[in-house]
């Protein structure tokens, strides 16, 4: 007598699994994209004159007014599960004494929280650094 081999069970635990792994995998791209991509920006003021700091939250795309300042937050990037976690926004400053030059920033450019360096805010009344993005 011939044996029956049961094969058909082999492949429905193997089209099981991958169903489950591959919504798992689904599920993480998504949440890291969510996460990535923040529609807030934290920044902090330092006023040189009065020794003053503050923090402000930008909502992004929205013009913010800061006493002198015109500041505005394009895109704010946060990359949390990177071994080395980076913030990232594209920040543009409009200084609002000059009325002449009233289309020129004072600043357009990105930002980067752990090297503020790299591109620097460079004014002689204020510093801003950037702080998160959620």
């Amino acid at each position: 007598m011939r044996q029956k081999k049961n094969i058909k069970v082999g492949n429905n635990l193997n089209l099981f699994l991958f169903i489950y792994l591959f919504t798992i995998l689904v599920t993480f791209k998504i949440n890291a994209e969510i996460n990535q991509d923040g529609s807030n920006t934290d920044l902090k003021i330092l006023d040189k004159i009065s020794s003053k700091n503050e923090l402000i939250k930008l909502v992004n795309d929205k013009e913010f007014i800061y006493k002198d300042l015109s500041i505005k937050s394009i895109k704010c990037t946060d990359s949390k599960f990177d071994d080395n976690p980076e913030v990232k926004a594209y920040i543009q400053v409009r200084d609002l004494t000059k009325k002449d030059r009233n289309n020129v920033f004072v600043f357009n450019g990105w930002m980067f929280s752990s090297s503020p360096s790299i591109a620097p805010f460079d004014h002689p009344v204020y510093d801003i650094w950037l702080v998160g993005c959620y």
